[in-house]
């Protein structure tokens, strides 16, 4: 069996799913603009003193604590039918997941990010199957904490752990990534595909002459 995997934000949709959807769940939840503004400010702080990303990614879950699962995913719903009126989905790789599917691939969405905004995604892309972090739900609710963050090195083991239990040969596989933390994802198939233009991809894929996608390119037909 042969997969399609594809990193999601800056991939396959446009904006950073996890800040996008944070914004608009405290818009519509009623909070002031200043409080996402201090949040993200927090997060993006965090990133330039070089915390890790795992740990930024644990930190962003914890302000869902106390939240509501159910109401998260309906905000989830929302936010997705208001992106995709402005332009949620990049053609280019949109257009690639549509080839890959249509040749008989299984697609595989792989993300540090949640439930609540790749629900719809998978479902308006007929993923076949969604890896992605996984906060942990108690009576109904998020407790601020995750089982393990979706990010660098643990989407290449999920790629693996998907061949074990799947059936998924690697080496007849494909991988779509944008940054260099897609990186262990890119390696763990025969045939990595680099999104965009992140230095680190972009040196990985001419050295190795792995295959350059530009999303500025409009897709044939």
């Amino acid at each position: 069996m042969r997969a399609a995997f594809f990193d999601v934000d800056e991939t396959l949709i446009h904006p950073k799913s996890m800040f996008s959807f944070l914004e608009f769940y405290l818009w519509w939840r009623g909070r002031p603009e200043e409080t996402y503004q201090r949040l993200a400010g927090d997060l993006r702080a965090a990133a330039a003193q070089g915390v890790p990303r795992q740990e930024i990614n644990r930190r962003y879950y914890r302000y869902y604590a106390g939240e509501s699962a159910e109401r998260l995913t309906a905000a989830g719903e929302a936010w997705f039918a208001r992106e995709v009126e402005r332009g949620l989905f990049v053609p280019r790789t949109v257009a690639e997941f549509a080839l890959r599917r249509g040749t008989g691939a299984r697609t595989v969405l792989v993300s540090g990010s949640f439930f609540a905004p790749l629900q719809p995604i998978a479902a308006q892309l007929q993923a076949d199957w969604t890896f992605c972090t996984r906060p942990v739900i108690r009576r109904g609710e998020l407790t601020g904490e995750v089982t393990v963050p979706v990010i660098g090195e643990v989407k290449g083991r999920i790629a693996r752990h998907a061949a074990t239990i799947l059936g998924i040969d690697l080496a007849a596989s494909c991988a779509y990534g944008d940054h260099a933390s897609d990186l262990p994802l890119l390696e763990a198939v025969g045939h990595p595909v680099v999104v965009g233009d992140d230095p680190v991809l972009t040196a990985r894929a001419e050295a190795a002459n792995w295959r350059r996608l530009s999303i500025t390119e409009v897709p044939a037909g």
